[in-house]
């Protein structure tokens, strides 16, 4: 009898929680979803919390360099679990992804210098995320990490019609600067102070930028923080690879908080 009761206990533990890793009390799911924009497709992963009834605010994640991967998908599981529909893009087609740092400038470098093709492939993400059943399409914002933030900033500039962006150690120099009167987005930049990639003078250019344009917006630079502070695997990368990138777990979670309230004010 005990031995019974024990196996029912296990198997209850074992279907509390789905195949993602995430447990019923929020009940997560975690879908690939494939999108198309002109003639390629595109490889997305779309989070959001079941237990929550009616819309609810939709929030892009634009992956790094290295492409539409599992810390792309992992954030936007955390984002659905904050209450929100978690679209990851991906920018690069066919889910690609790079696995060394000459493939990834290469995938990156596509992009900007074709910026008019990233620009139809961010919103044909907008549109599917702003279609879904379960977002509020009146109610979106987007993150991105390291080149997503510059995506995200890049979107920002030229107007999208977004609520809010945040930039994680994203590149500040512009494609097209921001314009007054053309920036919607409020936006939120969270660098890290000993970022080899970005410049004093990059920052000083970002602010005056955005104050000649008129953008609400605020930069923080976290103390003792690299390049690429948000991920775990940075520290891999940077052995790996020999780059200037660090995992800063301190301002991980202080940009996540950041980011969390100024999400919240947004969609108050």
């Amino acid at each position: 009898m005990k031995f019974l009761v024990l196996f029912i206990f296990l198997v209850m533990i074992s279907c509390s929680t789905q195949d993602n890793g995430e447990k019923n009390d929020t009940m997560v799911k975690g879908e690939q979803i494939t999108y198309s924009a002109g003639e390629v497709d595109l490889k997305g992963y779309l989070a959001y919390d079941q237990n929550i009834k009616g819309q609810r605010p939709g929030i892009l994640v634009v992956h790094e360099w290295w492409g539409h991967n599992e810390y792309a998908r992992k954030r936007a599981r955390m984002l659905a679990e904050m209450g929100y529909t978690a679209l990851a893009v991906d920018m690069y087609g066919e889910g690609k992804q790079a696995s060394h740092p000459d493939d990834a400038q290469k995938f990156a470098g596509e992009v900007f210098q074709n910026i008019a093709t990233g620009e139809t492939r961010f919103m044909a993400a907008l549109e599917l995320l702003r279609n879904h059943q379960t977002t509020d399409p009146e109610k979106i914002a987007a993150i991105g990490y390291c080149f997503g933030g510059s995506v995200v900033l890049h979107m920002a500039r030229i107007g999208t019609d977004l609520d809010g962006v945040v930039s994680f150690h994203g590149g500040l120099s512009p494609v097209r600067k921001a314009e007054p009167g053309m920036v919607k987005a409020t936006i939120l930049v969270c660098n890290g102070a000993d970022d080899k990639m970005v410049t004093p003078d990059q920052i000083d250019a970002f602010r005056e930028e955005m104050e000649v344009a008129q953008v609400e917006y605020e930069l923080i630079n976290y103390q003792g923080a690299m390049h690429s502070f948000t991920n775990p695997d940075a520290d891999k990368f940077a052995k790996e690879f020999n780059l200037p990138l660090a995992y800063n777990a301190e301002a991980d979670q202080q940009s996540w908080q950041k980011m969390s309230e100024f999400l919240s004010s947004l969609f108050q």
